[in-house]
């Protein structure tokens, strides 16, 4: 039987300040378990929570990136629930009035997946199990988080897939978070139904903590399959929260899934309403840098690049950065790309290795080498071999090229080269003369291995054409 998905996404994400959102506890990830926390981040009596101002700020930042409007007048909530990773018993979020509202994330298609709200929260501390026994780590307790909760307009796991990178993207390129998801510091609740076409929406479940963009869409699948057997044999799907197993590769039900109801929201009693001015919504949305969408199509139609190489570069902040302050150091912007994509990334093959860029040579210093290539001083290979050399040792090209090097050949001595590739090849001078053309390249190897490759290849063409006619 036939059946339609309705999706929508929770993404949870910790911002990237450097001290918690009502203590002054370091967000630093890792650590020894139970070192990073005090009395605010676990509510002890008498402790009292202040606002940290940067989060209101990463937040609106946030969402005047993905086309969010801005609540002005805003406040926190308690969210009450009982689970030990959250000693005090409440949560404290926002429900009634989220600082964001009615954004969208564009995907290739062209759809827009729309965003119904993005409020700030704090983070719960986490559960470790190990040995059958539960530990719990209050580290992570009062990290401060934006929760994006679009609505239910994702109608595949590929749609699901591509709504979550690109917000992965966004967040990281206007700089609130890193989106690690293997740290846990972005993180996907998944709420899906299924129905038969023409008819109402089926019962939804929710797919907790999702924490790779893979596992979101086996994920997916396995649940779209799950609640498929349950209809197709005539029973209900019973509302749930599940949890998806990456080492078995099961979704199976945690508990039955709560209500809004269930929490007893009410405002938070220690902190104020807080209110963000007109003005300073303009003043954070003017310092947004180039989205990672916009910055892919300045390099396809402005620059003339390759779509395929261009998304290579697009989605790394830091490799966007490089690659355009080498370009605007007069490097030709092709053979900049090349440049990176065939021997930077060979010694940066992880995604955390490209996100982090952390090499030792400048852009400057690369700018310097692809002049060489785009004046035709030395050939494309040759400057593979001499960036590999400086990206081990940090030094400049003219350790590796000297001036002499770099010096061109006379035309009386590329014709006397020519002469002498004619020469040396008189197989290839007759196939020529018969039409096969290929025959040339013995003679280029000829010019270049005599030339010590710096002779014009275009150049030896002409002569040698010239010379056997």
């Amino acid at each position: 039987m036939s059946y339609q998905l309705v999706c929508g996404i929770e993404t949870h994400i910790e911002l990237a300040t450097k001290t918690k959102i009502f203590c002054g506890c370091t967000t630093q990830f890792g650590g020894e378990p139970n070192t990073h926390f005090c009395p605010v981040c676990t509510g002890q009596p008498g402790s009292l929570p202040i606002l940290n101002r940067q989060v209101i700020e990463f937040a609106v930042n946030a969402g005047l990136a993905v086309n969010c409007k801005i609540n002005n007048n805003s406040h926190m909530d308690r969210k009450n629930y009982v689970y030990p990773d959250l000693p005090k018993a409440y949560q404290i979020s926002q429900f009634d009035e989220p600082l964001c509202v009615d954004g969208y994330v564009e995907l290739d298609s062209g759809k827009k997946i729309r965003i119904e709200r993005i409020h700030i929260e704090e983070d719960a501390g986490k559960l470790v199990h190990d040995g059958g026994y539960t530990y719990v780590d209050y580290n992570r307790g009062g990290v401060p988080l934006i929760e994006i909760v679009s609505m239910a307009d994702i109608s595949s796991p590929e749609e699901a897939r591509e709504y979550a990178e690109k917000l992965q993207l966004i967040m990281r390129n206007v700089g609130v978070s890193d989106c690690k998801m293997q740290e846990g510091s972005m993180r996907c609740d998944v709420n899906i139904s299924i129905h038969q076409p023409g008819e109402p929406w089926g019962t939804r479940t929710e797919i907790k903590n999702i924490n790779s963009l893979s596992n979101i869409v086996r994920a997916m699948e396995l649940e779209m399959e799950r609640q498929e057997d349950i209809l197709d044999a005539g029973d209900k799907v019973i509302q749930s929260t599940m949890r998806y197993d990456a080492n078995s590769d099961t979704v199976y039900v945690l508990r039955s899934k709560e209500n809004a109801d269930d929490y007893r929201y009410f405002p938070e009693p220690d902190i104020l309403r807080f209110y963000v001015s007109p003005e300073k919504v303009e003043e954070i949305r003017a310092t947004l840098p180039e989205l990672p969408d916009a910055k892919l199509k300045r390099y396809v139609d402005d620059m003339g690049l390759p779509e395929n190489n261009a998304r290579l570069i697009y989605k790394y902040r830091n490799v966007t950065r490089f690659f355009d302050d080498a370009v605007n150091e007069g490097a030709g912007a092709g053979n900049v790309l090349n440049m990176i994509i065939s021997t930077v990334y060979a010694v940066l093959q992880t995604e955390e290795d490209k996100e982090n860029f952390d090499i030792k040579i400048t852009s400057h210093q690369l700018a310097e080498l692809v002049k060489l290539i785009d004046s035709k001083k030395i050939r494309a290979n040759k400057a593979k071999e001499v960036l590999a050399q400086m990206l081990e040792s940090g030094k400049d090209v003219t350790e590796y090229i000297k001036a002499d090097d770099l010096a061109g050949l006379s035309d009386e001595d590329l014709k006397a080269l020519c002469q002498g590739a004619i020469d040396a090849n008189p197989k290839a001078v007759e196939d020529i003369k018969n039409g096969k053309d290929k025959a040339i390249n013995v003679m280029f190897g000829y010019v270049m291995k005599n030339s010590r490759g710096k002779a014009d290849v275009k150049k030896a063409e002409e002569i040698i054409r010239e010379l056997i006619k």
